[in-house]
């Protein structure tokens, strides 16, 4: 599977689990209870995919370039870390705003949901490769720019 089907798969299946377990991981860390971080998980889940999209097609053009092909280990670090990275960016302050907390408290309770994201984004998209093939910038020929 490859383009645009790929990524609508990948985005869905992705963000589906992201929404489960970021509610109950904020009504955990907090007061707020199930349904207000619910509200909080699919906000953050759309800023999430517009991330993705964007994140993931300029990690893709890069990798078309590079000569060594395939998505080792560091590889695979490197593109999750790169990922979540930009996303605390974008949440930190709409937790801060959301759970009327400080943006050094909002930054503490991501930190606990980047930790798991870390580990879901790398376990997610080793086995998403593994069901659905690797991309063509991965498992073909160097694309031009």
């Amino acid at each position: 599977m490859q383009g645009i089907q790929r990524r609508i798969v990948y985005i869905s299946l992705y963000e589906g689990i992201a929404i489960v377990a970021a509610s109950a991981g904020l009504a955990l860390m907090t007061d707020a209870g199930l349904g207000h971080s619910g509200v909080l998980a699919v906000a953050a889940s759309v800023i999430a995919v517009i991330w993705n999209l964007v994140f993931n097609w300029l990690f893709e053009r890069w990798e078309s370039r590079q000569t060594v092909r395939g998505r080792s280990v560091r590889r695979r670090i490197a593109h999750a870390i790169g990922f979540e990275g930009g996303l605390i960016a974008f949440l930190v302050p709409m937790f801060a705003w959301g759970l009327g907390v400080s943006l050094w408290q909002a930054l503490v309770m991501d930190l606990g949901l980047v930790v798991f994201f870390l580990v879901y984004t790398f376990v997610f998209n080793w086995v998403f490769d593994r069901v659905f093939g690797l991309p063509a910038s991965a498992a073909g020929e160097a694309q031009p720019a």
